[in-house]
């Protein structure tokens, strides 16, 4: 049985990752501040969020802050963090609503203790909820988390999310062409989709056109 686009369900990735990059470029060249631009991207966010749910889409994990971008300006992530927190507040309702599980992925240390607990009460609201799991990727670095895995022992089972699937498909918009520390080990074997759509004008229309184009590949694992 296909989903509304036609997709059959075997052709369709459970688990989507996407790297949400231009949003300060939106903004510039429309002589905006770069704020405005993640303004943007958050609404874009949601979006794509509902256009993942149309399609079921299991898992979606979505690169919020990296542990390289503390070396933004101040004034940047000052606002960050504080749009993230009341971002929190403010959407989880709508994702409880939805049956939308929200998980933070990623270290603790340098992040504001209020905006780690916006996300503890995220967590815990909609632990329960089965349609779909939203994974923030926030504080996040690929390095990272296979530095803290490997302290641990076993790579695979000491990952921060060890119960979700490996990334089928990993998106990145703005035209740029690489990875950016995301999600490394589970990417190991994803199907890669880049776009020259600046983040804030990505929607779920942009999702629908990447999920058919990877429903077209042949996926072979190494194998022939």
């Amino acid at each position: 049985m296909s989903n509304n686009l036609g997709i059959p369900p075997e052709r369709l990735p459970r688990h989507v990752a996407i790297i949400m990059d231009g949003n300060g470029r939106w903004a510039h060249a429309r002589g905006l501040d770069r704020t405005k631009g993640h303004e943007q991207g958050e609404k874009a966010l949601f979006d794509v969020v509902e256009g993942a749910l149309e399609a079921g889409v299991r898992y979606l994990s979505v690169y919020a802050f990296s542990t390289e971008n503390w070396s933004r300006p101040d004034e940047e992530i000052d606002f960050l963090m504080n749009f993230n927190r009341a971002l929190i507040r403010i959407r989880r309702d709508d994702l409880n609503e939805r049956n939308v599980r929200i998980r933070r992925v990623g270290r603790t240390e340098r992040v504001p203790t209020d905006v780690i607990e916006e996300f503890a009460a995220a967590e815990e609201m909609t632990k329960d909820n089965t349609a779909m799991d939203l994974l923030v990727c926030f504080n996040y670095g690929g390095r990272a988390e296979l530095e803290d895995a490997a302290t641990k022992g076993d790579i695979a089972s000491n990952l921060y999310v060890p119960d979700v699937p490996d990334v089928d498909l990993l998106i990145r918009t703005s035209g740029e062409l690489r990875l950016s520390n995301f999600l490394l080990w589970q990417s190991a074997y994803a199907e890669l989709y880049f776009t020259d759509t600046l983040w804030p004008d990505f929607d779920r229309h942009s999702l629908f056109a990447a999920l058919k184009d990877y429903a077209s590949r042949d996926r072979r694992f190494g194998g022939l």
